[in-house]
Parts: structure tokens; sequence; C-alpha cells
């Protein structure tokens, strides 16, 4: 005979659907789901803490060491969204890998486009880069071929914090585990905006730091934190977009190292640079082709249409459909 325990879980999952098929999210599910993304983030930032140190964040020894509790917390950040989804209910069709945007169908139109998309967004900066270098085209190639040079930067502590582990572990956490748990209690719009605050105040432990060594006053330390907030929450919703858009996790992974690369473009001086025309005029045309490509680069067809996170989704949204 079959306990009534062993048919919860498909009682659960019948219950979660609609008679027209439509996702229905069970009672209670937000509360859960913005506290898992609350204590996700909590653990991320605190696990840079467990070290002490009198030494800066850009110390080799520091990065190290926080390189190893990021990646603990990052490797268990999956069984957040494992342990929500048992605790809620929820049982989606995708696997869990899935909904993580770790999956192969689309995959290289995912590794391709949205990266091309920001480079266009940069255009600007990239022309400026390109016109201050001191090296030819084919010395730039040559570079970029040589395994000395990538040898190099891979003995970077900082270069590798920046370009790989920061990225893939902060797109893991705040995009790859917090949507799936956020998408099924809100719209995906909603979750796409939501999300990044998690990020943007994961950020602000940065101005312990600042205080903690005096770098700046306390006013120009609050403002600076201010704005990285604001940089960052935008940055978030528009990973976060593409994320919901295309179902992967490497899209987000290579534009966040893109523009970890790049930094905030540096509009004062291209205010004053001897070529400002022409590159201002680069800059407008890169934000006016990114808004024109935004949603045509980021169709779910490219990457298989329903992408996974949007299966969870409790309405149609306008974010999961070609």
């Amino acid at each position: 005979m079959v306990e009534d325990d062993d048919l919860t879980p498909n009682v659960m999952s019948n219950q979660m659907w609609s008679s027209n098929g439509e996702f229905v999210p069970p009672d209670g599910i937000c509360w859960v789901s913005v506290l898992s993304c609350l204590l996700l983030a909590c653990s991320y930032v605190g696990s840079l803490y467990v070290w002490r140190s009198d030494l800066p964040r850009d110390h080799p020894a520091v990065i190290k060491r926080r390189f190893t509790s990021v990646l603990i917390v990052s490797a268990l950040s999956p069984v957040f969204v494992w342990t929500w989804k048992v605790y809620t209910g929820v049982m989606p069709g995708p696997s869990l890998l899935a909904l993580m945007g770790i999956r192969f169908e689309g995959l290289i139109p995912a590794i391709i486009l949205p990266l091309l998309l920001t480079m266009v967004l940069f255009l600007g900066p990239l022309i400026q880069l390109a016109m201050d270098c001191p090296w030819g085209f084919m010395d730039g190639i040559r570079v970029a071929l040589d395994p000395w040079f990538w040898a190099l930067c891979l003995r970077d502590m900082r270069w590798l914090r920046n370009q790989v582990v920061a990225p893939l572990t902060e797109e893991l956490v705040f995009r790859a585990c917090m949507l799936p748990m956020l998408v099924p209690c809100a719209s995906p719009s909603t979750a796409m905006l939501t999300c990044p605050l998690f990020f943007g105040v994961a950020h602000f432990h940065h101005v312990i730091e600042l205080l903690r060594f005096r770098q700046g006053s306390v006013s120009g330390i609050f403002l600076a934190a201010v704005f990285q907030f604001s940089y960052t929450a935008v940055f978030g919703a528009y990973t976060a977009f593409i994320f919901i858009r295309t179902g992967h996790l490497v899209g987000p992974v290579l534009c966040h190292s893109f523009c970890n690369h790049m930094g905030f473009p540096a509009l004062s001086t291209a205010l004053e640079h001897r070529h400002r025309l022409t590159i201002l005029s680069c800059y407008l045309l890169g934000v006016l082709l990114f808004l024109l490509l935004l949603f045509p680069l980021t169709d779910p067809l490219y990457y298989g249409l329903p992408t996974p996170v949007c299966t969870l989704a409790a309405v149609p949204s306008s974010l999961c459909i070609s």
C-alpha cells in the first residue's frame, strides 16, 4: 500500500498547473523566495570576511583566500535552489541545471550574441581605446594569440578576480540561482528588476574596506558607493534580462567579464580627446544600435523556446516570447 506522504509531491505538482496549462505558484512562495535570495546574498558577501586580515583587498594573499571562500559558497549555491524547490514543492519541467542556465541547447549563440550586443553598447569606448592604443591591429592580434600573454594574466590575482572568478561566481549566485526562485512569485520583468537589488547591495561591502583603510573622505566614499550601487543595479538588470531571454549562464558571465575589463565609460576623457567628435558620435551610435538590437539578438528562438526559467512564470511575459 502506498503511503499518503508518497503522493504529496505529485499532488502539489498537479495543483501548480491550471486547467489551461499555466503555472500557478503556491501560497507564500514569495516570502520564501525573497528570504532565500537574501540568505544567499549574505552568504556570498559574508564569505569574503571569514578571513581576518589587515591587508587591503587587492593584496594577492587576500584575493587567494577570498577565492577559496567564494568558490565554496558558489559551489553550494545550487543547494539553495534545490532546497527552495523541495520546500515550496515547485516541480518544474526542466532540470535544476537547465533552470540555472547550464545546458547545451543554443549554447553557441549564447556565447556569441550577448557579448556582441554588449560590445556594440561599448562602441564609443572601444573606438577611443583603439585610437589611444600604441599597438597596431596586427600587433594586438599577435599579443592575443601569444600563450605567454595569457600565462601572465593567469598569474595575476587581480586579473583572475576581475575577469574570471568574480563574473563566474556573481552571475551564478545572483542570476542563475536567484532568478529561478524569483520568477515563480513575480513576472519575469519584476524578477529582472528585483534581482539586481541584491547584487547592488552586495557591493556595498566595499564601503567597509574604504573606510577601514581611510581611502578618501566619508562623504566621498558614500557618494562613490551610491554610484556603484546604481551602476551595478542597472548592469545586474541587463544581465538578468540576458539570462531570462537566452536561458544560459555563459552569456551573462562573458558580458560581466567584458564590462569589468572596460570599466565605466570615460566620458570626461572623451570630451577632452582631440577626436572627440568622432568618439562621441560612436558613443551615440553604439547606444542607438544597442537599443535597436537588444531584442533581436536575444530572441529566445535562437536559444531554445521557451527558455527554462520562463517555464516558471505564472503569466506569459514579453521577455519570454520570440
